[in-house]
């Protein structure tokens, strides 16, 4: 009878090997997370969901993709760092990046099979270049991936709610050839497309991260708050200044439309004067009589400036900054304020409203509604029905 352990254990070893390796025979939709911080990523995240679910495959779930000051090269956090995976597997079948190169990938997707999916050649070449540059390679170097051939994808397009683009894709990528569809950049469009915005909502904060964020809450002043999102770094000021010539830059659409149908960007509604800050947070905070102010931004919290201009209020509210906080953290807490006011322009605050959107919490933009423009006043007035 001592022959019944070791049988045991094989038969144990082997179930857990076929219960790890359930491959998914429609196949698997894995790309590099490469545009932006995190704010550009999540939009992309949500439009690949999406894309992935039309298209009947899984979706690995890639690291988000962070930048480090004095670090040449991006660092990989796993997606579950942030997000739990369960409630993502509501919507649509997922796995975590992590798990699908230790378990999966050697069997359906060898390493010598390995192509990688692209728009177009890159950087003048005749391939996808899938790994140059920060942070395209580093991000494949983290699971050992190099590619042996490149595919180029032209004219099919993302946009899996219309037309017959899903057809497309079957056609040229059957799952039966194709088990694995790598892509150079996230198979998506940014700003996410209006009918993904809905998807937030499977997107739920880790418990880890949740419990900072109410952490966060605990300390601040007894009673409702008013989270910001400033927005007024070097940076950011020279990507307003082209706001002109781009009336849908990045998040735009949210609050102006997806075709300007209420109005086009400025530079106040990218950049907003102080006195509008002002202006707006104090009718914030009479509206759910706020205790206090937390603020939320990458530069300049003006936390001074603001409490100077909220002294004559007749309720006490206290400014508060985070400086040790993560943005994950900023955003989940901005997310459960009484009301938000964010920048219209940023994805970052895009976040956050479509996370408020989900709970029926309200939010606002600064600058916004748009005054309108004598121009604008002239053309309606001498507008004619023809």
């Amino acid at each position: 009878m001592y022959w019944l352990p070791s049988v045991a254990l094989y038969i144990f070893s082997l179930c857990a090997a076929v219960l790890s390796l359930q491959l998914d025979d429609n196949g698997y939709v894995l790309y590099c997370p490469c545009m932006g911080r995190f704010g550009n990523q999540a939009d992309h995240f949500l439009g690949v969901l999406a894309f992935a679910k039309g298209l009947n495959r899984t979706l690995v779930l890639p690291p988000w993709v962070e930048y480090q000051y004095g670090k040449t090269k991006s660092i990989q956090v796993p997606f579950d760092t942030y997000f739990e995976v369960s409630q993502l597997e509501e919507y649509h079948r997922v796995l975590t990046m992590e798990r699908f190169m230790d378990e999966l990938a050697p069997t359906v997707w060898p390493v010598e099979t390995r192509t990688v999916l692209c728009y177009m050649p890159r950087f003048n070449g005749d391939s996808c270049n899938a790994k140059e540059g920060n942070p395209f390679g580093p991000f494949w170097d983290t699971f050992s991936v190099d590619f042996v051939n490149s595919s180029f994808y032209q004219p099919l397009t993302y946009d899996v709610h219309h037309g017959d683009a899903l057809q497309g894709w079957q056609a040229k990528y059957p799952a039966a050839e194709w088990p694995v569809l790598a892509f150079t950049g996230a198979p998506a469009s940014f700003p996410v497309q209006q009918e993904n915005r809905a998807l937030q909502q499977y997107l739920v904060w880790s418990e880890s991260l949740d419990n900072q964020a109410q952490e966060v809450i605990d300390r601040l002043p007894r009673g409702p708050f008013v989270g910001i999102h400033l927005r007024n770094g070097v940076d950011w000021e020279r990507a307003c200044s082209y706001i002109d010539q781009s009336p849908n830059l990045f998040a735009a659409p949210q609050c102006l439309g997806y075709r300007n149908e209420h109005g086009r960007a400025s530079k106040d509604l990218c950049m907003p004067l102080f006195e509008v800050i002002v202006k707006q947070v104090k009718r914030a905070i009479k509206k759910v009589g706020a205790a206090s102010v937390f603020v939320a931004t990458d530069s300049d919290p003006m936390v001074e400036q603001l409490s100077q201009a909220l002294q004559k209020m007749t309720m006490k509210v206290e400014v508060i900054h985070n400086a040790e906080a993560s943005p994950h953290v900023d955003l989940a807490v901005l997310s459960r304020s009484n009301h938000f006011i964010g920048n219209c322009i940023s994805s970052f605050s895009a976040f956050v409203v479509r996370e408020r959107d989900v709970h029926g919490l309200p939010s606002s933009f600064w600058a916004f509604p748009l005054k309108k423009r004598k121009s604008d006043k002239t053309v309606e007035n001498n507008h004619v029905e023809l």
